[in-house]
């Protein structure tokens, strides 16, 4: 069945500061084995390109890894890091430059639960994670090593009797890694075109103010020099 108000190729067609903005509020959907999971995001990071020392994409680089980034605005960017988790980003485009390929990203760092539905399914996907973590912690060093897991394909439904820390349960979705896990992110959903695909898009969601958005730093990225100064990261004020 069609989404209503999901975001046409317009949306992403701007620079990343922009993007990452507009992004808060807005649901991501991702169709699963496990059902339909649609969360609110709540916190972003601009990455522009060839001159940010941040980016995958600094002074032009172009590697199998990065390709996506060079595609049409609206392409996800998935990418696995620390050996055991994924990332994703969506890649945009600024069309009134009347350029092409221009490598820009707003990374999508935390969201929310749009429904109960949602929830119950994140909550099931991150008990399934942390359960076969305890059981076959090798699975994480054969995929940093570049081998896929073919038990990521074969996944069984999520045990409906998994038990979620309340810590956990109170921070489902509140990072890159934790919210791909909770949405079922994989590298199976690297470098989908957003803006087509009937199983991994994002619709409208709720307004967003300016007032609202607080700016500050972003994660994880100390080696950028000044870079690692610019409030580029974006979070939705609760």
């Amino acid at each position: 069945m069609p989404e209503k108000n999901r975001l046409p190729r317009e949306f992403f067609m701007t620079d990343a500061l922009v993007l990452a903005q507009a992004l808060l509020g807005k649901i991501m959907v991702h169709r699963t084995p496990y059902g339909t999971v649609r969360g609110i995001i709540t916190e972003t990071e601009a990455y522009m390109g060839v001159e940010d020392k941040g980016s995958h994409t600094y002074m032009g680089r172009r590697t199998e890894r990065t390709e996506p980034m060079f595609h049409i605005g609206g392409t996800s960017y998935v990418y696995f890091i620390y050996g055991m988790y994924n990332c994703c980003l969506l890649y945009t485009s600024d069309a009134a430059a009347g350029e092409a390929e221009i490598p820009q990203a707003a990374l999508i760092r935390a969201m929310e639960p749009a429904d109960e539905a949602s929830r119950k399914i994140m909550e099931k996907l991150r008990a399934q994670k942390l359960s076969r973590r305890k059981k076959a912690p090798e699975h994480a060093g054969a995929q940093s090593a570049g081998i896929p897991d073919k038990s990521a394909k074969e996944q069984p439904a999520p045990d409906k009797g998994a038990q979620l820390p309340a810590s956990v349960r109170k921070h489902l979705a509140d990072g890159p890694g934790k919210l791909c896990i909770a949405m079922d992110i994989t590298k199976k959903d690297n470098d989908v075109d957003m803006a087509e695909s009937e199983d991994f898009f994002l619709t409208e969601g709720i307004e967003v103010e300016e007032a609202q958005i607080e700016k500050g730093r972003r994660i994880g990225i100390d080696y950028a020099e000044e870079a690692a100064d610019y409030l580029w990261r974006f979070t939705l004020k609760k």
